[in-house]
């Protein structure tokens, strides 16, 4: 007899699951929510992190590495959301392969990913308003732009410490605030701001790539420092670790699925699509970027574009570009904090969770509960942690949700061969097999602090699965 930690899911109760959303998405502002999750902090921000402190201009062989590991997740992504359209993404599919206990701890682990990963982006959104506001002769006290015990320079050259990081707890409140007005009405925003965002990448590309200077590429893989991650190959595979909070986007996608209209079909074009169209922006973008700015000013800095704008000394674009990414951020929180929010609404709908958080607003039809939670947890991350932690954070709750997905696929043609599949990964148990392997190798180059972070996570969720989720499942009471 089947114990209730193993207990699966049926595929087509997974699929058929009903939550009381409205299906308003179509492939195309799928593909763009993609997108708009995708190129923000990882892109215009986390890029110069990994270049300053792990790879240097080999941080575009860090997204290569990324590219072609998400590529293997992103394909089995495709085939498992074409035969499980279920709004709960890696939730879903573990539920329905690898049973209940499985199933709760990605999901509570995706909470952790897309929680962590709002708050990296609003701390890096913060920054290029500072920038912005800044060239317009309206500084922002430094005080205010990073986390306790950060050391800033005041106006006056006074050195001394940050308080919070305010703006980047007010971004996450305003969005929170958008989300709460209903998801049709969001999407057309997020949409908009999204064709603005490529934008402002290509004018970048264009106006900065004269600017590029060869001796910045030298050497290519800066020699390592005797550490692991600091430089060197392992320096590459670490930056790789964090480039996975870059690819983010598709996972979110998933997470859509009832919101969309035809699920089984649009899923998988806008994992597909979104990941095929970010992975070339971000190869040229980051090579671009480092061949600009010397990898060495880039460590510690929040708005590596900003910065490579200033040193092409190309003030009359400047603004526009700063302006183009600010208001372009906003796609990325939508699409995280939407994420956040599914992923609670299924587990509560399967009993996991308190029916609190099932509960929606009878007007716009949307998880106010879990809205007005996260937007709590997020604020207080982007106001009082260090981005850099944030962006390691989010990346290896990413992985381990790409690993899971990734074995989801053999597991299931093995216990469902009939179920049907509206996309198929080609060459049989080969692409799965790569995904779990290229995955789990830049796991393992996250560093210990990370990993120690993520198991004190999952502890967490294990307690209050023990307590509370298992007791009232609805298996259990099926």
């Amino acid at each position: 007899m089947t114990t209730p930690l193993w207990r699966t899911k049926p595929v087509s109760s997974a699929a058929d699951s009903q939550t009381g959303l409205r299906r308003v998405l179509g492939p195309w502002q799928l593909v763009a929510l993609g997108i708009g999750v995708t190129i923000g902090a990882g892109l215009f921000s986390l890029t110069g992190v990994a270049a300053g402190q792990n790879a240097g201009p080999a941080v575009t062989l860090s997204f290569v590495i990324a590219a072609v590991a998400c590529g293997f997740a992103g394909l089995c992504y495709g085939e498992l959301a074409g035969m499980i359209p279920s709004g709960g993404s890696a939730y879903s599919y573990a539920y329905a392969s690898m049973g209940e206990l499985i199933a709760w701890m990605i999901g509570w682990d995706l909470v952790l990913e897309y929680t962590v990963g709002a708050a990296t982006v609003a701390s890096s959104w913060s920054g290029y308003l500072a920038s912005l506001l800044g060239g317009w002769g309206l500084p922002i006290d430094p005080r205010l732009l990073a986390p306790p015990l950060t050391s800033v320079t005041l106006s006056d050259g006074t050195i001394t410490t940050a308080w919070f990081n305010l703006p980047a707890a007010c971004a996450l409140w305003i969005v929170t605030a958008l989300l709460m007005r209903g998801v049709s009405e969001s999407a057309k925003v997020n949409t908009a701001v999204v064709v603005i965002k490529l934008a402002v990448v290509a004018i970048v590309i264009v106006v900065c790539a004269p600017h590029v200077h060869m001796a910045n590429y030298h050497p290519f893989i800066p020699e390592n420092t005797g550490t692991f991650g600091s430089f060197g190959f392992s320096g590459v595979m670490r930056a790789a670790g964090m480039a996975f909070f870059a690819y983010l986007g598709f996972d979110i996608v998933s997470t859509a699925a009832q919101d969309s209209q035809n699920p089984a079909r649009n899923i998988p074009i806008g994992i597909i699509g979104s990941l095929l169209i970010c992975s070339v922006v971000y190869v040229i973008f980051s090579l671009v970027l480092t061949g600009v700015v010397n990898y060495r000013l880039m460590a510690n800095d929040p708005s590596p574009v900003a910065t490579a704008i200033d040193t092409a000394h190309l003030p009359w674009v400047a603004s526009l570009v700063k302006l183009g990414i600010t208001s372009g951020y906003v796609s990325v929180l939508f699409g995280m904090l939407l994420g956040q929010a599914r992923i609670f609404l299924v587990m509560s709908h399967d009993g996991l969770l308190p029916p609190l958080f099932a509960r929606l607003n009878t007007r716009t039809r949307t998880p106010w509960t879990s809205h007005l939670l996260f937007a709590v947890l997020t604020s207080l991350l982007a106001a009082l942690v260090p981005i850099g932690v944030l962006g390691n954070m989010t990346s290896i709750g990413t992985l381990l949700a790409f690993i899971i997905v990734c074995a989801s696929v053999p597991v299931l043609r093995r216990t469902q061969p009939d179920a049907p599949r509206q996309f198929r990964v080609p060459g049989g148990a080969i692409i799965p097999v790569l995904g779990v392997l290229s995955c789990g190798a830049v796991m393992v180059s996250l560093d210990r602090l990370t990993w120690i972070r993520l198991i004190v996570w999952l502890i967490i969720g294990l307690v209050i699965y023990f307590v509370y989720g298992i007791r009232n499942s609805r298996l259990c009471r099926d």
